[in-house]
């Protein structure tokens, strides 16, 4: 289980994320959101085809937005009131 109590949620495969990929500011950041222009989306967790270091939610990578592939999936997400 991971942190939260949930099986096998890493690792499976890459996650699209909306944010645009780029560098993050320097110092202590709290959901930061990436660069505010680009084409390259982030991708984060790796996929079972990765080394087990990059297969955990803060390895983040980059990918065109037009890319797919079966490693990659997403993940539909609800805001909690």
């Amino acid at each position: 289980a991971n942190e939260q109590g949930i099986f096998d949620m890493s690792g499976n495969v890459w996650e699209w994320n909306w944010d645009i990929y780029g560098s993050y500011p320097s110092g202590s950041q709290n959901n930061p959101t990436g660069a505010s222009g680009g084409s390259a989306r982030v991708k984060r967790g790796g996929s079972w085809l990765n080394y087990a270091d990059n297969c955990t939610v803060s390895y983040r990578y980059n990918g065109t937005a037009t890319y797919s592939s079966y490693r990659i999936g997403f993940r539909c997400v609800r805001v909690s009131p």
